[in-house]
């Protein structure tokens, strides 16, 4: 049978694991307290998607100073025990997962640290290991396309034949740079009325809620696939 998907490239916030509501708001909290206040509204439109380097950067910029030397160590820290305290998988990932044929991998902006803890806490982290690849291995995060096409290399696949399951719009743009075809996740805590719209706006190809959807969607896609 002919195929048009041979990888299946998953964010990780927000879509393997419920973790962004978490992470906006240890987010706010720790740079409100370094004297740069947000809300957790405002961490979520302006950072959602995007590596913490890449955020902190425009932070002290703004700021006209750099953040602490322990900034980051005190993010970890609070992100961290909030992981541990209240973390859980996006429900029916597991089942989404055992009904997928192709090659799995992960391609987050976050740390590789982070995935490790994230993951590991839902006992997601076997499915994809040593498969987790992270912003801080390439020069540009999100929304580049360089963390998608780093992915693809390292899994041996085609990028045109790579299909990206993305919450962010900084995400959705780096696979569409990279080639991939996206579909949108708006099944997260996270997600607001409407997000769904935000997504096929952003290049989704479809966009789901539940993903017990999964599967289907990748047929429909596989589906699509001209021969020959």
């Amino acid at each position: 049978m002919n195929t048009n998907v041979d990888l299946i490239i998953f964010d990780c916030d927000g879509v393997l694991v419920d973790s962004e509501v978490i992470s906006c708001r240890a987010h706010a909290e720790t740079l409100t307290r370094h004297g740069y206040p947000i809300s957790v509204e405002q961490v979520f439109d302006r950072f959602l998607g995007r590596s913490t380097r890449q955020a902190h950067l425009e932070v002290e910029a703004e700021l006209g100073r750099s953040l602490p030397d322990d900034f980051h160590s005190q993010l970890r820290d609070e992100l961290f025990q909030a992981f541990a305290a209240t973390l859980a998988a996006v429900p029916h990932i597991d089942a989404a997962l055992d009904a997928i044929a192709q090659p799995v991998c992960v391609a987050s902006s976050g740390s590789q640290e982070r995935m490790r803890v994230s993951l590991g806490r839902v006992g997601l982290y076997d499915k994809f290991a040593p498969n987790i690849f992270s912003a801080t291995q390439v020069r540009n995060g999100k929304p580049a396309p360089d963390l998608f096409l780093y992915a693809a290399a390292q899994m041996d696949k085609s990028p045109h034949r790579s299909l990206v399951i993305e919450d962010s719009i900084p995400g959705i743009a780096g696979a569409l740079a990279a080639g991939m075809t996206v579909l949108g996740f708006h099944g997260g805590s996270h997600c607001r009325p409407g997000y769904a719209d935000t997504l096929r706006a952003a290049g989704a190809m479809m966009t789901f809620d539940d993903m017990r959807e999964l599967p289907g969607l990748i047929e429909r896609i596989e589906a699509m696939a001209v021969p020959g």
